[in-house]
């Protein structure tokens, strides 16, 4: 089999990242600007323009993206910008990825004011000129037909900033609240370096954070902030490639846990169920000794990099902890396959890999339940009904019986 790829961008940013930069990055890395403007211009929003310059930070040629605006005082919504992206009428994907960048912003406002996400004011964020970066992000993540995102840890500031909410902490609650989950880390810089725009397009986008992928590079970019910084360039880089599967074929997930001493085997199990149905790949319990020599599960889960944070509040709330740990990591799922049997007039599904088919626990013991016959019988001649239906081969004398079942072909690719 031809080894399948898509195209990554993975943003480095080593001086944080705003979103002028990101686009700006894009821009730089071959990402046409006309075609960006003219997906912009679909909004239904008048008194803006947006240009582009060369420039240099510390010796680096990079591209400096402008929005340039009239001056407002129009609040928007995240209903607004819904609607707005709505009526703009673009391309599924860029829809799709503003929104969910918008989503995520609304979310983390509401919880820092204490208001539900719907009726959360955009203030800086909802102006034109983000909207623009955001929207202009996604546009230009199209036009180059980027698959993926990825992202190194991301750099952040400190001290305090000017915001329209009076002088904050750097970086501001909004930054650090949108970047849960991220890997992040400080340096001795006191500007805004991550800005709250920049950190919802990376937490909102990338699947994966860590070093560069293995990827066979095609172009690379670099976006320039507005402040020149002392001992370092204020740029956030991108670097465009291919990543095949042969070559990386890891899926990069994260673990997720936490140690409970204090919570009963029935909470338990409902936690590692609530883990599932979250999104989590898999979810189990350890038996583990605490300090003191006190008996206690660890609880774990792993999960895809766009779902853990749903995961681990999942965690949460399910166990009581009073916190989790995470690691990143990649899996290799083998390719599986959905076969369907009937056994006494019900389905049965059959998982199937390289070597190996498994009967689904849930559909043999409903026909048991159903038939009276043992559970270990009813998984047995469901395993078996596929072999004989797939391979003619019946090693357990049940051919007549085999022969009367019905075998219906592959239902759907398992993940």
């Amino acid at each position: 089999m031809t080894p399948t790829t898509s195209c990554v961008a993975w943003f480095h940013c080593f001086s944080g990242i705003a979103g002028d930069m990101a686009l700006g990055a894009l821009v730089d890395a071959g990402a046409e600007i006309d075609e960006i403007r003219s997906l912009c211009e679909r909004l239904p929003l008048n008194g803006w323009s947006l240009e582009t310059s060369q420039t240099q930070r510390a010796g680096i040629s990079a591209t400096k993206v402008d929005v340039l605006c009239e001056e407002t005082s129009v609040v928007r919504t995240v209903r607004h910008i819904t609607g707005l992206l709505e009526e703009a009428r673009l391309p599924e994907r860029i829809r799709q990825r503003s929104l969910t960048i918008f989503d995520l912003i609304a979310k983390v406002e509401g919880r820092i004011h204490n208001l539900p996400p719907a009726q959360v004011h955009f203030h800086e964020v909802g102006s034109l000129d983000s909207i623009i970066d955001i929207v202009g992000t996604a546009s230009a993540l199209e036009v180059l037909n980027i698959s993926e995102v990825q992202s190194s840890p991301v750099a952040q500031g400190l001290g305090m900033i000017t915001s329209e909410h009076g002088t904050m902490p750097n970086p501001a609650p909004a930054t650090v609240e949108i970047l849960q989950g991220v890997p992040t880390y400080g340096l001795d810089i006191t500007t805004e370096i991550t800005t709250p725009t920049g950190a919802a397009i990376i937490a909102s986008l990338a699947s994966r954070f860590g070093s560069m992928p293995p990827m066979t590079i095609e172009t690379s970019g670099f976006g320039a902030g507005t402040r020149e910084l002392e001992h370092r360039p204020n740029l956030t880089q991108v670097v465009l490639g291919q990543v095949s599967q042969a070559i990386n074929p890891g899926q990069p997930t994260i673990l997720l846990e936490t140690n409970v001493d204090d919570a009963t085997g029935e909470t338990l199990a409902h936690a590692v169920t609530s883990l599932l149905e979250a999104g989590a790949h898999d979810a189990w319990l350890t038996p583990i000794i605490m300090k003191k020599g006190r008996p206690a599960f660890k609880v774990s889960a792993l999960a895809d990099v766009s779902v853990s944070k749903k995961v681990r509040q999942t965690l949460v709330d399910e166990t009581g902890t009073l916190g989790v740990r995470a690691q990143q990591l990649e899996r290799w799922p083998q390719p599986r396959y959905e076969y369907v049997v009937e056994i006494d007039g019900s389905p049965v599904r059959i998982k199937v890999t390289s070597g190996r088919a498994k009967a689904e626990l849930e559909d043999a013991a409903n026909v048991a339940r159903a038939s009276g016959r043992p559970l270990r019988e009813v998984i047995s001649l469901a395993e078996a009904t596929w072999q004989v239906a797939s391979f003619g081969v019946n090693d357990y004398e049940m051919q007549p019986e085999l022969e009367s079942n019905v075998y219906q072909h592959p239902t759907s690719n398992g993940k």
